[in-house]
């Protein structure tokens, strides 16, 4: 599969997250079966039924919130990539695209609220971007839990342009932290007693390049992107819809069912959005089913909305490469479509060839998208 012409090399990771700052500690925590999950750090959670959430401690005290932390965490994130990339830390003409859920909706909220200083210019990413990269070709989309690899999709057009100008590296990232307003509109959505979404922090960062010459290392192909939105409803997911952008990621990467070997599923903890995923597996893998391992790292960093996508995809490459799949903590027992599965928990499972992987994210308003890799050869 390594020979594939449509595939693009990924030269460079970087991620940061509750469970770990760095892709190696990140990986290694989830294989520990670490979780990030702690009471809240940033705010008072006197007025939720909540009290925990899966936060990157990088504040200067428990319950002192700071502004730009959006910001930092993604200035982190991409300054691992491209070192990892060896592209140095000048990133001029060089496309650098940004998923988010939020931006910096924390920093708005504690400037609204209690004055934090905070300007109008830092709800861009690309003022920062630019300021520690010369980053001169930014953009930013904000596409809920799909929005990183809404842009990885972008990239990937990117990098099959021809003629003078077509890029030939782009980087490609996401992060979200977690606000007030978020976490309490997501509890007033569910009904007393049901499954909030257990959210979190995170930024991520790959780098891709239209061929893997002059490469330091090549930790795996990016073999396609498919993304669709199905406007089913606002919260509540298609099984539908994310079947169809299933499918289209198999056709374009050139792979069957049987080919799939590990999913790293969206897996955001709420029954309704995990039972959809499950019933769009189950038709689109059909026979196929109960081959691919499973597992949803998102039960150890918290629902990292626009990094989540990317955050799946770092850890799946990683995966691929070691022969180890974390585990997903605190799963339920499996039921209906979801029976056949063979989903990953207590231990990181390992011994056996894994090549491709499908990544899955689904965010609100019916926005899908599904990514398809395979490892370093």
């Amino acid at each position: 599969m390594c020979d594939e012409p449509v595939s693009r090399p990924i030269v460079g990771m970087g991620a940061v997250a509750a469970t770990g700052a760095g892709v190696d500690e990140l990986f290694e925590s989830l294989c520990a079966g670490l979780s990030g999950r702690a009471e809240f750090r940033g705010f008072d959670g006197s007025r939720f039924r909540g009290r925990h959430a899966y936060e990157v401690d990088d504040r200067p005290a428990a319950g002192c919130d700071v502004p730009g932390r959006a910001t930092r965490l993604l200035l982190d994130a991409v300054g691992q990539a491209v070192a990892d990339a060896g592209l140095g830390e000048d990133l001029a003409g060089i496309p650098v695209l940004v998923g988010t859920g939020m931006r910096e909706l924390r920093s708005l909220e504690l400037w609204w609220r209690d004055g934090s200083p905070f300007a109008d210019s830092g709800l861009d990413f690309g003022t920062a971007l630019r300021t520690r990269f010369n980053a001169d070709v930014t953009h930013t989309f904000s596409n809920t839990c799909a929005a990183s690899l809404y842009a990885l999709a972008l990239a990937l057009d990117l990098l099959g342009q021809d003629g003078e100008d077509a890029p030939e590296v782009v980087v490609v990232a996401g992060v979200d932290v977690l606000t007030e307003s978020l976490y309490g509109l997501l509890e007033r959505v569910r009904p007393a007693g049901g499954r909030a979404v257990p959210m979190g922090d995170g930024a991520a960062a790959v780098v891709l390049r239209r061929t893997g010459d002059g490469a330091l290392r090549v930790h795996g192909r990016l073999r396609g992107v498919a993304v669709n939105c199905d406007a089913h409803h606002v919260t509540a997911p298609s099984p539908a819809g994310i079947a169809e952008a299933m499918r289209a990621a198999h056709r374009m990467a050139g792979v069957g069912p049987g080919d799939v070997d590990l999913v790293m599923l969206h897996g955001d903890g709420t029954l309704g959005d995990d039972e959809a995923e499950a019933v769009a597996l189950a038709d689109v893998l059909g026979d196929a089913a109960g081959g691919p391992l499973m597992t949803a790292v998102q039960s150890m960093t918290g629902h990292t909305s626009g990094a989540s996508g990317l955050i799946n995809l770092i850890v799946g490459l990683r995966a691929l490469n070691e022969g180890r799949v974390p585990p997903t903590v605190g799963a339920r027992p499996a039921s209906g479509p979801a029976a056949p599965f063979r989903f990953v928990t207590g231990t990181p499972a390992g011994g056996q060839r894994l090549n491709v992987a499908q990544l899955n994210a689904f965010g609100l308003g019916g926005i899908n998208a599904v990514a398809i890799v395979e490892g370093a050869c």
